[in-house]
């Protein structure tokens, strides 16, 4: 599902200060550590348990970023996509 995604996304866990680079841009999706600097095309900030929630399906990604628990920095779009690929899953 993520290879879907053609870009690279960092999550910026705001409370735990650690952030997560997700690099779907070649054959294979690969997750690993990253730190602010790591260049991405979208950047998502939240919290380590609103991401989880996410993750599980328990927490819309719109009503995420329209209640103000998800910032997203760069490309909207590739934040949309990757919302789209959530809802599915």
């Amino acid at each position: 599902m993520l290879r879907q995604l053609g870009y690279r996304m960092r999550f910026d866990l705001t409370d735990i200060g650690e952030s997560v680079l997700l690099d779907a841009a070649g054959a294979e999706a690969e997750i690993g550590p990253a730190t602010e600097e790591t260049e991405a095309d979208s950047v998502l900030r939240l919290t380590a348990e609103n991401l989880g929630k996410l993750m599980e399906g328990k927490l819309s990604p719109m009503l995420a970023f329209s209640t103000g628990r998800l910032r997203v920095e760069g490309s909207k779009g590739v934040a949309l996509k990757l919302a789209g690929l959530l809802d599915e899953g």
